[in-house]
């Protein structure tokens, strides 16, 4: 079997064995379904409906200040390996000219290929 199984969500075991769809705990005789992978994590989106992942290239749509700076991201502003957390902004990145900082989903659309 390739697949590695999660501890138990009740004692933490990690000798957790699967009978059909259920997980079930021989220490502590819990069972529960397992989560599917890719449920938790809800799915970024760029402005124009793209799904984004980690280490995307993007482009900007809008000229962004800089918060507590006089720099400017100008418009087609390409930033590549995209990394997505959580939050607000939702896209961590480093910006050729200015460096690391967070953007929003909503003003970048992906580059295709």
């Amino acid at each position: 079997m390739t697949d590695t199984l999660p501890p138990c969500p009740e004692c933490s075991s990690t000798y957790v064995y699967q009978v059909d769809a259920l997980l079930n705990c021989p220490e502590c005789g819990h069972e529960w379904v397992p989560e599917e992978p890719g449920k938790g994590a809800p799915e970024v989106r760029d402005s124009v409906g793209n799904v984004l992942t980690d280490g995307d290239t993007v482009t900007v749509i809008k000229d962004l200040k800089v918060q507590g700076s006089s720099s400017v991201v100008k418009v087609g502003t390409k930033v590549r390996n995209i990394r997505l957390v959580d939050g607000d902004h939702d896209i961590d990145c480093k910006i050729p000219g200015i460096g690391q900082m967070g953007l929003k989903s909503q003003f970048v659309k992906k580059v295709s290929g």
